[in-house]
């Protein structure tokens, strides 16, 4: 199971240095096109896509969130920090299971 990043030039750099492949998008329409790609991937298990491109469409993401198991789709801040109204990963976690980690 692979991870994918889609994001700002900065955080798919970033993960590319640490061998996590990923595409920059700028736009929307980038953005639809790199979620379709990493969809293809069969060995992918997990999207990480930086909340601000994420929010460009929202409406994909949310269904992708409630339609299927694989591949996960997280949510990660990109090097400006995380939007404002946005709860951490960790927050997002015991909201989730009802745990603190």
């Amino acid at each position: 199971m692979r991870f994918y990043v889609i994001g700002d030039e900065e955080t798919v750099i970033g993960f590319r240095l640490v061998g996590i492949s990923g595409t920059v998008v700028n736009n929307r329409q980038d953005a639809e096109a790199a979620i379709r790609k990493a969809r293809e991937d069969e060995n992918l298990g997990i999207i990480l896509i930086t909340e601000r491109i994420a929010d460009l469409v929202k409406d994909i993401v949310e269904e992708l969130l409630f339609t299927t198991a694989f591949p996960l789709i997280l949510e990660i801040p990109d090097r400006n920090g995380p939007l404002k109204n946005r709860g951490s990963v960790r927050d997002i976690v015991k909201h989730a299971v009802g745990l603190s980690v």
